[in-house]
């Protein structure tokens, strides 16, 4: 099973539309493996400070994780947390806009099938 990530805008902690599709494609494999149980990762750039990024990358988890119980899944399957910038997809010092949005994300680990 291949968890594909989905990406958050600048400063935004909401689920965009292209990102509910990515989720709605995790809902339909933990429907089909009802044992599975996903902890997602959320991050941010390395914009704005630390305590910031912490919060902001927490709001994404939360969202991310409520958006999944939204959809059926019991609350007991999936976790999320914030990394805020501590784990970039891409290591850079003058990042470009796109070496930003890929670190907006939130990744998701299986941790029981």
């Amino acid at each position: 099973v291949i968890l594909q990530a989905i990406y958050f805008e600048y400063d935004k902690s909401n689920i965009t539309a292209q990102g509910a599709e990515e989720l709605d494609k995790l809902v339909r494999v933990m429907n089909e493996h009802p044992n599975m149980v996903i902890d997602a990762k959320s991050h941010t750039d390395s914009r704005g400070s630390d305590n910031y990024n912490l919060r902001l990358s927490d709001r994404r988890a939360k969202s991310t994780v409520q958006y999944i119980i939204s959809k059926g899944i019991a609350k007991n399957r999936i976790t999320g947390s914030g990394m805020g910038e501590t784990q970039p997809k891409v290591s850079c010092t003058e990042c470009t806009e796109e070496e930003h949005a890929q670190n907006r994300r939130s990744e998701f680990l299986i941790i029981k099938k």
